[in-house]
């Protein structure tokens, strides 16, 4: 298969589906670029070959209408500068003035569509939008990891129009190696960290993961369903009662496949989810009525420190607690500093998952970890054993080829 490197784009339209579903403030303004960053590679390589490139992207949830606080236009500013060349806008992704606006693109110049979402058509997956977004160039790329496991028309039904011309950008590339690396051959004892508010949503991964990793830490909301499953009180704690067995099953079966669960044994306490709430530690199995686990407590925070300080691979994705909140920040900065740490020691960390990765860059750490994964769900899919469309769609032979 052609890789990005090895692939001239001289002459060439290249049509490239990037994530540019980056947040904005209230005057509509870029406030975290990390995702434009990531294409930039992608891009300066297809424009130093003598191409030119077609960025499609969605950003945020619109109802399948045009809604300015969703436009893409919002962004041609940070992409310019971040890019070095004045990118121009359409302001439709699709129609004969967009196809205009591609047909007279020059060599080394860019242009930015209109997000995507803004029709139906893009996320029921249609063949004829796919063929029309497919018309404006000669080469498709796809460097969205983390729109990958959604069968959209730009994502994944547009590359069986470019048989011979589909190809993975930079970021797409090291997102899949990076992966990769992690469950193939790890350095050992191989880690998993995972937080975040629900055990619902980390079923299928944890399920996976207990075959692949040494260690297994559970934090976050989640893990008060698994100090109820084993006779815990938790107080007004964030429970999923309905996963009371499941939390059982993950325990027996952390036991019989010989991996060390790490469940936090004090907490950070609050009489209301609240930072001003009034606080105080005890043991997470004897919260008093009324009171809630907001994050782990320091002798929680030893014990995962030491267990991440000594891994030679970590994977991280969800916080420890309410890390939005000053007051229960604590226990996700323990681990992102442990994780740095053990990073400098020679240990293999791949963080990822929303959360993790708004964590990561609010203290400044993604520079000092191995790398930060653009994608939240499509990783953990990936994770799961799951085949990406978006990925599939490049790696395949498309046999039905729509003329």
């Amino acid at each position: 298969m052609q890789t990005i490197e090895t692939y001239n784009f001289k002459n060439k339209k290249a049509l490239v589906r990037v994530d540019f579903n980056v947040p904005l403030d209230e005057k509509l303004n870029v406030t975290d670029d990390n995702r434009i960053k990531a294409a930039i590679p992608t891009l300066k390589k297809i424009l130093n070959d003598g191409g030119s490139v077609i960025i499609m992207s969605h950003l945020g949830r619109p109802k399948n209408v045009p809604e300015d606080k969703f436009s893409l236009k919002h962004i041609v500013t940070s992409l310019s500068r971040l890019l070095g060349v004045e990118v121009k806008f359409s302001s439709d992704c699709v129609g004969a003035a967009t196809k205009a606006l591609s047909d007279a693109l020059k060599p080394g110049e860019v242009l930015l569509l209109e997000n995507l979402r803004f029709h139906a058509e893009e996320t029921k997956g249609s063949e004829s939008f796919a063929k029309e977004l497919a018309s404006l160039g000669d080469v498709y790329v796809n460097d969205a990891f983390g729109t990958a496991h959604r069968a959209h028309a730009s994502t994944t039904i547009v590359a069986q129009f470019f048989p011979h011309d589909k190809l993975f950008g930079y970021c797409m590339a090291t997102e899949l190696t990076s992966i990769s690396n992690l469950f193939t051959n790890p350095k050992r004892p191989l880690t998993a960290i995972l937080g975040g508010a629900k055990v619902s949503g980390k079923i299928a991964i944890i399920e996976n993961l207990l075959d692949k990793v040494d260690n297994l830490i559970i934090g976050g909301g989640m893990a008060y369903t698994f100090v109820k499953a084993k006779g815990g009180n938790v107080g007004s704690s964030l429970v999923e009662n309905d996963k009371i067995e499941t939390a059982l099953n993950v325990i027996e079966a952390a036991k019989k496949k010989d991996v060390k669960l790490y469940i936090p044994t004090d907490t950070a306490i609050a009489d209301a989810f609240s930072n001003e709430a009034n606080k105080k530690f005890c043991a997470i199995n004897d919260i008093p009525a009324g009171w809630m686990g907001l994050d782990i407590g320091p002798e929680t925070e030893k014990e995962f420190a030491r267990v991440i300080e000594s891994s030679g691979s970590i994977l991280w994705n969800g916080p420890m607690g309410v890390f939005e909140m000053s007051n229960f920040e604590h226990g996700t900065k323990v681990v992102a500093d442990a994780i740095v740490n053990a990073t400098a020691k020679g240990a293999y960390s791949l963080v990822g998952g929303g959360d993790s990765v708004a964590a990561i860059n609010k203290y400044n750490l993604a520079d000092k970890v191995s790398y930060v994964s653009t994608g939240g769900g499509a990783m953990l899919e990936y994770i799961e054993g799951k085949e990406l469309p978006g990925v599939k769609a490049i790696q395949q032979d498309v046999e039905k080829i729509v003329k």
